[in-house]
């Protein structure tokens, strides 16, 4: 029997919907990952992310009670294109090649895992597809996954999309730094992170497509570095 997608339109999208289309987009980069032989396969780092990871997890729960009954997974990699991404619904990928070429210390993971965390908590996925079909009702009438791969691919959609891109990833390391801190993380060292980044960028004042420079991300988590020490 053909299974026929249901439009975004026929029902309000809620976070339930978008968990469960990231948790199809994960798998997929986990299996591809997973059949590239670069999936946890450096046991060290993988270990290490697991142990930062877990407090901050207990502290998300606290803080956010809805992400405690999230079927959470925290992976690593060290394929060196990817970075560090989160899926709706508690689902992390981190690479190694990334905390290797800053020389990250346990505190700066902290704030990469952090980051990442606040993204699924703060429920980034759902805003950003409420705010695609705002932009663009059209996408309302066609199947969910169809705007799940526009926002990524749709280079029209996602210049629109772009400043709210932005946003999210100032208030991602804000709200992870505070989650982090709260966690029992030293703000100035969770903070230093953003330093690194800066120096390791070859143009630290320019913004990427969804993203502000690296040195308005830093100055922004050192002030809010020095507000939590006092």
């Amino acid at each position: 029997m053909a299974v026929i997608a249901t439009p975004v339109g026929a029902h309000a999208l809620d976070q339930q919907q978008v968990m469960a289309g990231a948790a199809v987009l994960y798998n997929e980069r986990i299996a591809g990952l997973r059949a590239a032989q670069l999936l946890d396969n450096d046991t060290d780092f993988h270990a290490r992310v697991q142990r930062i990871a877990q407090p901050l997890l207990a502290q998300a729960a606290r803080d956010y009670p809805e992400s405690a009954a999230w079927p959470w997974e925290v992976h690593t990699t060290t394929d060196p294109e990817e970075h560090a991404y989160a899926f709706a619904g508690g689902k992390l990928l981190v690479s190694g090649a990334h905390a290797a070429a800053l020389n990250l210390s346990d505190g700066e993971l902290a704030m990469v895992l952090a980051h990442e965390i606040a993204h699924a908590v703060l429920r980034h996925n759902l805003q950003e597809y409420e705010a695609a079909l705002t932009l663009e009702p059209a996408w309302a009438t066609r199947p969910f996954a169809e705007l799940e791969h526009a926002v990524d691919h749709d280079g029209a959609l996602m210049a629109k999309l772009a400043p709210l891109g932005k946003q999210q990833e100032l208030e991602a390391d804000r709200e992870g730094l505070k989650l982090a801190a709260r966690a029992g993380w030293a703000p100035q060292v969770l903070a230093g992170y953003f330093r690194k980044v800066v120096q390791a960028s070859s143009a630290p004042n320019a913004s990427g497509f969804a993203h502000p420079s690296p040195a308005s991300r830093w100055r922004a988590a050192r002030d809010a570095a020095r507000q939590l020490g006092r």
